[in-house]
């Protein structure tokens, strides 16, 4: 799997901006990336998760207790960019309370995809009567064989 993370600096905040699979194998970068986010001191943390994917849920534990020690420091993590997938997740991973999303946490994309040519039924968008078929996922927080992950540890003052 594979993570890529840039961490944009502005005065009032903080984007950090992921881009692919953010699990267990690729928690390291983003726990660094939060750490460096968290670094430059502003009020608030923007991570844009618009490309990324959280199939064993461990980057969203990452991001709801980065969001718990942010809030302790009296600053604040705002998650934008979620697609319905993840808004899902986030609501079936009892994490809703912990994390601030920039719009309803039920719902469809933002942006429906595109049919692809050609027209087949199986490729067209399904209308707002219809429910899309969805796959079975696995659970956000426990992943397939239901092991908890791993602890995060976040430490907001790390030069001092």
């Amino acid at each position: 799997m594979h993570l890529s993370v840039a961490v944009v600096p502005a005065p009032a905040q903080v984007v950090v901006r992921l881009t692919g699979d953010a699990g267990q194998s690729t928690l390291d970068r983003l726990v660094a990336a939060l750490t460096r986010a968290a670094g430059h001191g502003t009020g608030s943390v923007v991570v844009d998760v618009a490309r990324a994917r959280f199939d064993d849920g461990v980057g969203l534990l990452a991001l709801a207790r980065f969001s718990d020690t942010l809030a302790a420091a009296g600053r604040r993590l705002r998650v934008v960019g979620a697609p319905a997938a993840v808004r899902r997740q986030v609501t079936e991973g009892g994490l809703a309370g912990r994390l601030e999303l920039d719009g309803p946490l039920t719902g469809q994309d933002p942006v429906p995809p595109r049919p692809r040519p050609g027209g087949s039924p199986a490729a067209r968008v399904p209308t707002q009567r219809e429910e899309p078929r969805r796959r079975p996922e696995p659970h956000p927080l426990h992943g397939r064989d239901g092991a908890l992950p791993p602890t995060v540890p976040f430490v907001l003052d790390r030069g001092r």
